[in-house]
């Protein structure tokens, strides 16, 4: 994909105008004590993964509405002292699959809690986590399922399942309260959310995130998921307004300038799944609803589509949550 979007410059100095709702902090403040009103953790069982140096317990945890969901928590094996605890978000359509899939953070020495996403995990080694709540009519994916007010909204639930996983981390055995959040794509989107909502973690890690400057993603790329939110307005002709009124309280980049924590983004240029303004809107605005902004860096990979940086990003996490944790 060629450059598409804003030059480099103009990017680094982009500050779009907010459309937030002026009842975004009751609406989540309302929602996450409803959620926080039963006991966070469900199950927390061994599980054999076939593995010598991490261990792993299957975990269910109360989400939204007290909604079970799925995680996979892994440990370096043998290790007794309590860590910090790196929760994972899954990127769009994913699940959690199986726990050897993702050991990096537990090799590297850290707890590591990877949420399930409800409702998904029709690609890789799948998903184990139920959406239990019914819809209205919506296009194939979940951008637009109950997508006529935010109390209905699925993306409403999914990112209370993402500040509870917090809370869940720092309940589970053998974490010492810490927890840094971190995710690729709808990951980032969520761990950027999350950082907002539950604003006193210790650092955040968003790759090339979805779910930011929702309104401008729609408008200059072709490409889904935000595709689908197109697809249900050219047949919802009349529903423009209160669709994008829904999509605004989660909106991450309006959550994310609540957030306190110490932030590492990354972003390609030539992303047409989340366009680079998207992503700088994010990085640009991040914290700046808490009077003194936080440490935040932008990782620029000039050559890369949705991709990002891949495993040199992952390296570079690595080094960057060692200086932090």
């Amino acid at each position: 994909m060629a450059l598409f979007d804003m030059p480099l410059e103009a990017l680094r100095e982009y500050l779009p105008v907010l459309e937030e709702p002026a009842d975004l902090d009751d609406f989540w403040r309302e929602t996450l004590d409803r959620a926080r009103s039963q006991p966070v953790l469900i199950e927390v069982d061994a599980t054999e993964n076939g593995l010598s140096l991490v261990e792993t317990f299957d975990v269910s945890f109360a989400g939204h509405d007290g909604a079970p969901i799925r995680a996979w928590y892994n440990r370096p094996a043998g290790v007794s002292h309590d860590l910090p605890v790196v929760v994972e978000y899954i990127g769009y359509g994913g699940g959690r699959g199986e726990p050897l899939e993702r050991l990096a953070w537990a090799c590297a020495g850290y707890a590591h809690l990877l949420m399930d996403s409800r409702g998904q995990g029709a690609s890789g080694a799948g998903g184990h986590t139920p959406d239990p709540i019914g819809s209205g009519p919506a296009v194939p994916g979940v951008m637009t399922r109950g997508i006529e007010s935010p109390q209905t909204s699925y993306l409403t639930r999914l990112l209370t399942d993402a500040a509870r996983a917090v809370d869940a981390a720092r309940a589970l055995p053998g974490t010492d309260g810490r927890v840094a959040v971190a995710g690729n794509s709808q990951g980032g989107g969520l761990a950027l959310a999350a950082a907002g909502l539950v604003p006193d973690v210790d650092a955040l890690i968003s790759n090339v995130p979805f779910l930011t400057h929702i309104r401008r993603a729609v408008d200059i790329t072709d490409a889904s998921p935000y595709q689908e939110i197109v697809q249900y307005l050219s047949v919802h002709r009349c529903a423009e307004e209160q669709v994008f009124r829904t999509l605004s309280y989660i909106d991450a980049l309006h959550l994310g300038r609540r957030a306190t924590a110490p932030a590492l983004f990354s972003v390609g240029l030539r992303d047409v799944t989340c366009p680079p303004s998207t992503v700088f809107a994010a990085h640009n605005h991040y914290g700046s609803a808490t009077g003194t902004p936080p440490e935040r860096e932008m990782v620029v990979y000039r050559f890369n589509n949705h991709e990002g940086g891949g495993p040199v990003q992952q390296r570079r996490q690595l080094d960057w949550l060692r200086e932090r944790l």
